[in-house]
Parts: C-alpha cells; structure tokens; sequence
C-alpha cells in the first residue's frame, strides 16, 4: 500500500502537508460553543484529542443538546415554583419579564456549572 505524501516548503525546510479528514457539518449552539472554548483554554490535551479523531463536532453536539434539555427543563420547573404564569404576563408583563430573567438567569448557572464549565 503506498502512501503517497505532499510536502511545503517553510523556509528551508520541507514539512507534511497534514489535514484532517472533513468532519461532518453539525449545528452547535451557545452551549456547545462555550464548552468548545472552555475545553480549549483548559483542557487543551482533551479538545486536540477530539479534533484529531474527529468527534469533537458530535461531542459538542451532545454537549449542548443536553444542556438545552437541562436549561429548558429547569426554566419550566423553577417558573411552576415560583408560581409565573400566564395570567401574570396578561396583567403585569413587566414583572413577569423581571422574574422571567431572573429565572432564565438561575437555570443558565446551573446549566453552565452542572455541563458547560465540566469536563468528565
């Protein structure tokens, strides 16, 4: 079986023309990206191992699939618990809105505590 290798030339010198095979396109989301950057800055041996297999976009894929799970779930039950509901939006949309934030907040710390800022 012949390899056949392509070299460029830096300077003097010779080194392989190297590429990664063209890994699958997937949409990665806020969540996904801030894991990416997360596992790039601190976790630089883990994120270049990804790459190179070619898993990192399903992983980060994964990643922010449940994250979203996790953020909407969250953002529904803390909302039941604190008892914001329609009504509250038709008569007082600008509290709603507050305690909306609030809680869409509280869920994104837990989200980016419990998956995004995690490496397991």
């Amino acid at each position: 079986m012949a390899i056949n290798i392509t070299y460029m030339q830096q300077g003097d010198y010779l080194f392989p023309d190297l590429k990664l095979p063209e890994q699958p396109k997937v949409e990665i989301g806020v969540f996904g990206q801030r894991h990416k950057r997360y596992l790039q800055e601190h976790h630089r041996l883990i994120y270049f191992n990804l790459l190179t297999s070619c898993k990192l976009a399903a992983y980060l894929a994964d990643i922010d699939s449940q994250a979203n799970e996790m953020y909407d779930l969250l953002v529904r039950q803390l909302s039941e618990k604190e008892n914001i509901t329609e009504q509250l939006k038709a008569e007082n949309p600008m509290e709603w809105t507050r305690k909306m934030n609030a809680i869409r907040l509280t869920a994104a710390e837990i989200v980016n505590r419990e998956i995004i800022y995690t490496y397991n």
